[in-house]
């Protein structure tokens, strides 16, 4: 969801409530679209954040401690200069746009008080931070806009702000229900009503619209220009809904995140449209639920760069893999009829009499074959009768060590391959810098990672992912090949019950006993776990293999995470973080 105007207010109220009439005491520009002005006033402290990233636009208090960089930028350093000590005395958002004005009082080099002012504008891509002087003259800005890249409105130092264009569409803090719904008629019949919201309606965001459509038209589609009483009625209602929220500020923080806990949208209302496929997650404050989105959302996008390399890596090892594999069966293939080539050596030798030097075939009844039926075979003309039957021979034994030795190539490459596979796994699974740095370790020991040669000082490894069922039974869950080692070889308990995806790369689960034995429910919530911790995670039902840790051993040499077991059940589960109830 973009950051609409709406939620700005909500956000504008709870910083008029908690930094107006705070001093700023220091100024941050962690990242050439970010500032932060940590704001002091006699209740504490309060770090404000204002950003232009392109895809994190937002203002919000924030707790998230930022890297800066060990020479600040000019922008901060003119921002220390004119803004260290001002007074936050106001924030003003012109109707429902999104745009936030914070006004300073501060004193000029002249010791005259001044109202300085810093203009937030929220608009993806073109989301600015603008620096203005008492007079309304722009003194800097993170983004600075000449005529080459607008035409209609530069942000330069030394000339007059201008606050960007307002639409002409209705505000909720001025329009009613009615007023909305008669434009809406006028627009095209076949336009959907989330997309007629949209450009109906100033400052509201798609995940709005589209949920105005869905409980309008109760989950089906819902046309502008086929408005019945009923789904008027129901828009309406709706409509007054939101605005008497808009109004009073009454809306409630909500995060909305996928079974992994990722967030995918945030709003200030509760949301129906994603049904039970999504999870609905409420935060103390609006500038809390900003602060932890994108700080979840900026940790997975880092996550994804700094383990785009290794993906990248695994992904070339396993194209090579398949390929090799590929080559080497059809090699195999040829291999198949070597029988054949003793038998032709065989038929030679006996009938060497009845062959010249110089033929370049001869016709001899098989007496391999039950019909004794007639063969011919080919012969090289400049050897003679008992060569070309040595010939034979000799191609024979090279296609048996052949195949032998092509069966151990493919064994390895295949057995490498699931390696990589379950690599590739953990990688999509992995949450953390920590457990990428883990897997990075795993790579450099197997010999895909070249070392750098420089020691680092021993980390405490990651503990495995912990689970509790309804009974009472503890259950552990591998994040990683070498951690799978571990807990099974190592941690548990040679009663404990293993659990793993059946033939498909995941995790080792471990149903830790204590010299009990587990319950169905456990045993079932156990499965979904690894299931869910596996490549079939985004599958329906799943088979996965149950046994007793005693079961399974390691084979000499395999590589991290191989193991192979034995007296094993088969369980079928959805994969899931949740237990059944």
């Amino acid at each position: 969801m973009a950051l609409d105007g709406v939620f700005l207010r909500h956000i504008k109220k709870e910083l008029e409530e908690s930094i107006i009439g705070s001093k700023v005491d220091k100024i941050y520009q962690p990242a050439r679209d970010q500032i932060i002005l940590s704001m002091r006033s006699r209740e504490g402290s309060e770090k404000l954040l204002l950003s232009a990233r392109a895809n994190s636009p937002r203002v919000n208090i924030t707790s998230v401690q930022a890297e800066n960089p060990k020479v600040p930028p000019m922008l901060c350093m003119l921002l220390r200069k004119r803004l260290s000590g001002a007074r936050l005395r106001s924030i003003i958002q012109p109707d429902l746009e999104r745009l936030l004005i914070f006004e300073f009082e501060a004193i000029n080099e002249f010791g005259d008080n001044v109202m300085l002012k810093l203009s937030v504008e929220i608009m993806g891509q073109y989301s600015n931070i603008v620096f203005i002087d008492e007079n309304g003259i722009i003194i800097d800005a993170v983004k600075r806009v000449d005529a080459s890249m607008s035409s209609k409105r530069l942000i330069l130092p030394g000339i007059p702000y201008e606050q960007p264009p307002a639409q002409s569409k209705l505000s909720m803090l001025t329009s009613e229900a009615d007023e909305i719904i008669n434009r809406l008629e006028d627009l095209p019949p076949t336009q959907s009503l989330s997309k007629g919201l949209l450009n109906v309606i100033q400052g509201v965001s798609p995940i709005i619209c589209r949920e105005l459509e869905y409980l309008t038209g109760r989950g089906t589609d819902v046309f502008c220009g086929k408005l019945d009483e009923e789904k008027r009625t129901r828009l309406s209602y709706f409509l007054k809904r939101d605005i008497k929220l808009t109004r009073e500020c009454s809306g409630i923080p909500c995060m909305i995140t996928d079974q992994s806990k990722k967030p995918i949208d945030f709003t200030f209302e509760h949301i129906q449209q994603y049904g039970s496929g999504r999870s609905r997650q409420e935060t103390q404050t609006f500038c809390s639920l900003l602060d932890e989105y994108y700080s979840k959302r900026d940790t997975m996008e880092l996550m994804r760069s700094r383990s785009e390399d290794l993906t990248k890596l695994m992904s070339n090892a396993a194209t090579r893999l398949i390929k090799k594999i590929y080559i080497q069966q059809e090699e195999l293939k040829t291999c198949a009829d070597r029988e054949q080539l003793r038998i032709f050596g065989d038929l030679l030798q006996a009938n060497l009499y009845r062959i010249k030097k110089g033929n370049e075939y001869c016709d001899i009844q098989n007496y391999y074959d039950e019909s004794q039926s007639v063969v011919r075979i080919k012969l090289d003309p400049s050897l003679t009768p008992s060569a070309n039957a040595q010939k034979y021979y000799k191609s024979y034994r090279k296609a048996k060590t052949a195949e032998q030795v092509l069966k151990v190539q493919i064994e390895k490459a295949e057995l490498e391959l699931d390696y990589v596979s379950s690599v590739l796994d953990s990688l999509s699974r992995a949450e953390s810098m920590k457990e990428l740095s883990e897997i990075r370790n795993e790579l450099t020991e197997q010999g895909y990672i070249r070392s750098s040669g420089k020691k680092r000082a021993a980390e405490k490894p990651l503990e495995p992912h912990t689970f509790y069922s309804e009974s009472g039974f503890k259950i552990l869950v591998g994040r990683n090949n070498v951690q799978n080692d571990k807990l099974t070889l190592k941690t548990a308990d040679k009663n404990d019950i293993w659990l793993h995806v059946k033939d498909i790369p995941g995790s080792h689960t471990i149903i830790v006993c204590d010299k009990k034995q587990p319950d169905e429910e456990t045993l079932l919530y156990a499965a979904s776990l690894a299931a869910y911790h596996s490549k079939a995670r985004d599958s329906g039902k799943t088979a996965v293999d149950y046994t007793k840790v005693r079961y399974v051993s390691k084979p000499q040499g395999a590589r991290p995470g191989r193991v192979i077991y034995t007296d094993q059940k088969t369980l079928y589960v959805e994969p899931s973080l949740t237990q059944k109830k």
